[in-house]
């Protein structure tokens, strides 16, 4: 599906151009102890005026029928991209959660998908999170935003957590 690309969009938000505007959704998540919930996702990535996408995320449970119950958990953040050294794209991820964690992925844009893993996660005193490392996933499909989030925690294997599919809006 064609995009648009802002005149003032600098050339380096280029490879992440296809992701800017506001996104809505539903996907599924689950955890080992609590079991798997739908839940709603509102996205939106917008230019910031200098080198990066503000990220503004609000996710909510949902009923069987669709209808929000609470609210699941939010983030914001900033993308930025830049050159890798080996003549692609770099992207970096720089995300803050309510749960009391911050985090920073690093990945690679081809086209229309985007893969990054954690560089660094980290959280305060009374964080209720566990993990220590990540992998996302964000990809174009039939102009669809899916995203799928995989995490670990310790020494534990990595595990697919939450996943969505968003259309723009």
């Amino acid at each position: 599906m064609p995009y648009e690309i802002r005149a003032d969009l600098p050339p380096s938000l280029v490879p992440v151009a296809w992701m800017q505007g506001r996104w809505e959704g539903a996907g599924v998540a689950g955890y080992p102890d609590a079991p798997e919930r739908r839940f709603g996702q509102e996205l939106v990535l917008e230019h910031d005026g200098r080198g990066g996408l503000v990220h503004r995320s609000q996710s909510w449970f949902l009923d069987e029928d669709g209808s929000p119950t609470e609210p699941m958990t939010s983030e914001v953040g900033m993308w930025r991209t830049g050159d890798d050294g080996r003549g692609g794209v770099q992207v970096e991820l720089l995300l803050a959660q309510p749960e009391g964690a911050v985090e920073i992925y690093v990945g690679r844009a081809t086209g229309t998908r985007l893969e990054l893993a954690t560089d660094l996660v980290a959280r305060t005193s009374s964080s209720t999170g566990t993990h220590t490392r990540g992998q996302r996933i964000y990809g174009q499909v039939e102009g669809d935003l899916l995203w799928a989030l995989d995490v670990a925690a310790g020494s534990e294997p990595m595990r697919s957590v939450a996943s969505a599919r968003l259309k723009k809006v």
